[in-house]
């Protein structure tokens, strides 16, 4: 029919237009975070494209649902504005006929919401603790760099070497100062070589050095000269399943999960794929206008009710985390009521 085939091109174009200015905004954003954490310390710099990219997978969902939403509601609005509507609604069709049409253009990008949802945000979201946690539990070998003082991950030793070898396996000029428990120590030694050690990682064996020991309480000092002298760095595991976040766990490991914040998560998920579909249905009521009213009014109130609805959706999260209320009772009382309250507007539009 030429009014679902007409009405179908104006939104794609209008979905692919906002997809694509959002997506940008949303990169441009996420690269400035990116390289603010890699200049702190907190992700590795040759991270910071991957984590980009794990991260942009994991708010895709969210792009999507706002993308459609500002479609239907600016789409809807030209034709109001451009009086294209009072056509339609003189051949007999009511506000209520724009629902198929929008639908059957949605649907696969409501199909995809669900998918990015239940499979690739636990996925993305998996990937970027691991790259995070690998770089934060690297062993404190891995920190040392020629002819610079390097702190361990805990802060309690520094490190200095002159010079290494190619393979980064032996250096010479070696410095170690320990701060730990009341006591300070420094290590000195002409040269130093990594070998491999037992479950807990990796060890640095010093030669032809010295070692001065201060008990900072009791200002007693204690000089050590030894030839070769081990000083074992381990390397942290990677978190398991059982220590992850919510967040990075499957959805099906999330239903077997005990405990709230499990449930919260559910509930976050659930609700952003329903939130896709109300916001369609908000976005053929919401769209007005005409043409010598201004109709910029509409979109910002568009975009205030999603924000409001996203942050509805976060305190439901947290809500259920905590124990404050039950899953079925948030999704069914925020979701359920707001489908309500669209199919209130729709027919409040039709008489």
């Amino acid at each position: 029919m030429l009014f679902d085939s007409t009405l179908r091109k104006e939104l794609s174009r209008s979905f692919g237009g906002t997809l694509v200015v959002i997506l940008t905004i949303v990169l441009t954003m996420m690269l400035i975070r990116m390289l603010g954490l890699a200049a702190g310390g907190k992700v590795s710099p040759q991270d910071v494209v991957l984590l980009m990219g794990y991260t942009a997978l994991g708010h895709l969902p969210t792009m999507l649902s706002l993308s459609l939403f500002i479609a239907v509601v600016s789409t809807l609005t030209r034709l109001y504005r451009d009086s294209e509507m009072v056509v339609w609604f003189s051949s007999g069709l009511s506000i209520v006929r724009f629902v198929r049409p929008v639908l059957r253009f949605a649907a696969p990008v409501l199909v995809a919401v669900a998918a990015l949802m239940l499979v690739v945000w636990p996925w993305s979201n998996r990937n970027t603790v691991d790259l995070r946690d690998r770089y934060e539990q690297r062993s404190d070998l891995s920190r040392v760099a020629p002819g610079q003082f390097q702190s361990s991950r805990d802060g309690s030793r520094v490190f200095f070497l002159d010079k290494q070898t190619a393979d980064s396996a032996t250096g010479q000029h070696i410095f170690i100062l320990d701060q730990r428990e009341g006591r300070e120590s420094v290590t000195t030694a002409q040269a130093g070589r990594i070998e491999p050690g037992d479950d807990a990682g990796r060890r640095l064996v010093l030669s032809n050095g010295s070692r001065t020991d201060l008990d900072l309480a009791g200002g007693t000092r204690t000089i050590a000269r030894f030839d070769h002298y081990a000083v074992r760095i381990g390397e942290k595991a990677l978190p398991t399943e059982q220590t992850r976040p919510p967040k990075a766990l499957d959805t099906l490991d999330l239903l077997r999960a005990p405990g709230l914040p499990a449930q919260g998560e559910l509930v976050w998920r659930a609700g952003m794929v329903l939130a896709a579909f109300n916001l369609l249905l908000w976005g053929i009521g919401l769209a007005s206008g005409g043409p010598r009213g201004g109709n910029n009014w509409v979109l910002l109130v568009a975009l205030l009710g999603f924000v409001v609805y996203f942050n509805l959706i976060n305190l439901s999260q947290a809500w259920v985390g905590t124990g404050k209320t039950s899953p079925a009772a948030a999704l069914v009382v925020l979701h359920g009521g707001l489908l309500l309250g669209a199919l209130g507007l729709l027919r409040w539009r039709m008489r």
